[in-house]
């Protein structure tokens, strides 16, 4: 089964007595009476990244997606706490000391604090964090309304490029390696939107397992699809060289997962105020789809206006 029939089967009726549990179908715990806002995740060496070779980028993509699960939400990440597994080959003296001032950099840019965690002894390398923010509300998954814009913050696809090339299943000159393997380790998470996206967006969720994985959870307990313009999904001007060079083609990049953008939908009334935030924040945020009608089956279409099939719609935890 996959994460969420696992979830639905097994573990959503031990939350039924807390409704800021979200029904276990969210990306946060939320106690509106509090304004607490709280996200955990795991990562694990081998399936969330490749190796412990660059520990200092390793622990700075491990963060920065954690907290971004709290951006997407409309809340600024406050504290964090680790709770990792390993054994002297990982946490060796030199490992442990990029490790820390890896996390010093990461808490000077985005104001946020290490608050307590968690060592265990273990030949399995692993981190969990868990992020805390404070907010009075939060923009939910499942919020969608037809006719709804769909947006996406950022540009896709160079976080998979990355991994490529770490995997040494593409070459390219060093500048491209470079620029495309920092997009994988530092995402360009956008701290800023936090605190617009509550005035245009119904709904939200960052890309972590691919656009299109992503934008099914978004809207998964509701009866509607979407039309996607695949000319109007944004990639960087470096992934679009490396396309034309490589004669790869765009399709095969959108939605692999690891961005950390964010997607989101709006109604057609908030298009100027997306607009100015964008020019004023210095974010790229692309108008790339429409929310439909169940009755329309979800797509993704060309310039010619024809349908695209797409064999991998991002990551999918099975178990």
């Amino acid at each position: 089964m996959h994460e969420f029939e696992l979830i639905k089967n097994y573990f959503q009726k031990l939350s039924i007595k807390s409704q800021s549990s979200l029904k276990l179908n969210d990306d946060v715990f939320f106690d509106k009476k509090k304004n607490l806002v709280v996200s955990v995740d795991t990562y694990i060496q081998g399936n969330h990244f490749i190796d412990f070779k660059k520990p200092e980028l390793v622990i700075k993509k491990i963060l920065r997606s954690s907290i971004s699960d709290l951006i997407c939400k409309g809340v600024q990440p406050k504290y964090y706490f680790i709770a990792g597994s390993g054994d002297k080959k990982s946490f060796t003296k030199s490992n442990l000391s990029k490790i820390t001032k890896s996390l010093n950099e990461e808490q000077n840019k985005y104001n946020i604090i290490l608050s307590g965690g968690d060592t265990v002894y273990s030949n399995k390398l692993s981190f969990t964090i868990t992020s805390i923010g404070f907010s009075k509300n939060i923009i939910y998954r499942n919020k969608a309304k037809v006719n709804d814009d769909i947006y996406v913050s950022g540009t896709l696809g160079d976080s998979y490029l990355g991994l490529l090339i770490l995997q040494n299943k593409i070459k390219l000159n060093n500048y491209l390696n470079k620029y495309f393997t920092t997009q994988y380790f530092k995402p360009n998470i956008r701290l800023k939107l936090a605190d617009q996206l509550i005035k245009f967006a119904n709904t939200s969720i960052d890309i972590s397992d691919g656009l299109l994985s992503d934008l099914d959870k978004l809207i998964n307990n509701q009866k509607l699809s979407y039309k996607l313009k695949l000319n109007n999904i944004p990639i960087s001007n470096n992934l679009k060289k490396v396309l034309k060079l490589k004669k790869f083609s765009k399709i095969n990049f959108i939605s692999r997962g690891d961005d950390y953008q964010i997607i989101f939908t709006a109604s057609k009334a908030k298009r100027g105020i997306i607009k100015r935030i964008s020019r004023l924040l210095g974010v790229k945020i692309s108008k790339i789809g429409i929310i439909q009608n169940i009755s329309s089956k979800s797509s993704i279409i060309d310039h010619r206006n024809q349908i695209i099939t797409l064999k991998n719609k991002g990551y999918l935890h099975k178990f």
